[in-house]
């Protein structure tokens, strides 16, 4: 096995890219050769890279035979597009964005659900929503105290979830408002800043957004098809991180001291202590850890259990749990 892989990055100079890119170096991924993939209108740009300014390359007409493993942090189409190409060129590849069904790229969380990964190399991986990296986390922690048959995910979301498109979208309308001026929505419907949406997407004949089915598909992938899941998400005036409300019914009444000491050992948590609670500013914002507090049995039911997650949807949603299957793949399979 060789100690060094040379690494393709595409979408590389997106806020998730960025990201990754900052994570591969944080932590010393073993990289011989990183190639740094974008659209043809962001080719040209550098980034930093381990004291080095890398330059951006168009990703059309890469060869991906010059390198064993790409990451995708781009659009669902551009992994649709090359996903054939990096699969016949014998490159793993490990995607973002959901683009792939499930039986092509399964959906992981290292210390979830890592037995998924199977087979030879070439492996195609798909790093899932960020909603369900956290709840797969959390719930991952309590396979061993809750028999959970049901949980509902009240999911707000950051305009970072949108790109940088989101989070630029945000900046101008909180700036014409507090300016006084008239605000015309160009990115959201209507407007963003200091409201509420109760939608993040075009829902479909059903009423359920694209990405309430990926979430929905995503978390019955991490914990068990037999899971009854229900998800509503929303759009909060927030740039970054992600804030859950996560109500769990289970078979059995639940102890909540056998609960609060799984979630205390649980990897990649942080268990805020009672009396207190987590929020993206200041808590998740910038960390590797999912945050959790809030922790409660239902009022009515001693089955039910309902608690309250924060999240750094790009950094640890997304970034992070990518960066960790790759670390995956190079330990165990490549």
């Amino acid at each position: 096995m060789t100690s060094t892989f040379a690494i393709a990055l595409v979408g590389a100079t997106g806020s998730v890219g960025e990201s990754l890119l900052q994570l591969l170096e944080e932590r010393d991924f073993p990289v011989s050769d990183l190639h740094l993939l974008a659209s043809a209108e962001s080719a040209g740009r550098t980034l930093a890279f381990k004291g080095r300014n890398l330059r951006v390359r168009s990703v059309e007409g890469f060869d991906f035979r010059t390198v064993q493993l790409a990451f995708f942090a781009a659009d669902p189409s551009v992994t649709r597009a090359h996903a054939e190409a990096v699969r016949k060129a014998g490159c793993s590849l490990i995607d973002v964005s959901g683009a792939l069904p499930a039986e092509v790229a399964p959906r992981v969380v290292p210390e979830v659900n890592a037995a998924a990964i199977g087979g030879q190399a070439p492996f195609a991986l798909t790093s899932p929503s960020s909603v369900a990296v956290a709840v797969g986390l959390v719930l991952g922690a309590l396979r061993d105290q809750l028999q959970v048959k049901r949980v509902v995910i009240d999911a707000g979301l950051a305009v970072s979830s949108r790109g940088r498109e989101g989070v630029a979208e945000l900046a101008r309308q909180t700036a014409e408002l507090l300016n006084g001026r008239a605000l015309e929505p160009r990115l959201f419907d209507r407007q963003m800043a200091f409201n509420v949406l109760a939608q993040v997407d075009e829902p479909d004949a059903e009423g359920h957004g694209q990405l309430e089915r990926r979430v929905h598909a995503d978390v019955k992938a991490l914990l068990g098809s037999d899971l009854s899941v229900a998800v509503n998400c929303h759009q909060v005036p927030v740039f970054f991180g992600e804030s859950l409300s996560l109500t769990v019914q289970a078979s059995t009444p639940v102890e909540l001291d056998k609960v609060m000491a799984a979630l205390e050992a649980g990897p990649g948590i942080e268990l805020v202590e009672a009396g207190d609670y987590p929020t993206v500013i200041g808590d998740a914002v910038g960390q590797d850890e999912v945050y959790v507090g809030r922790v409660r049995r239902g009022m009515d039911d001693p089955c039910a259990l309902t608690l309250w997650i924060a999240s750094d949807n790009v950094r640890k949603g997304a970034a992070l749990n990518a960066v960790q299957l790759g670390e995956l793949l190079i330990k165990h399979h490549l």
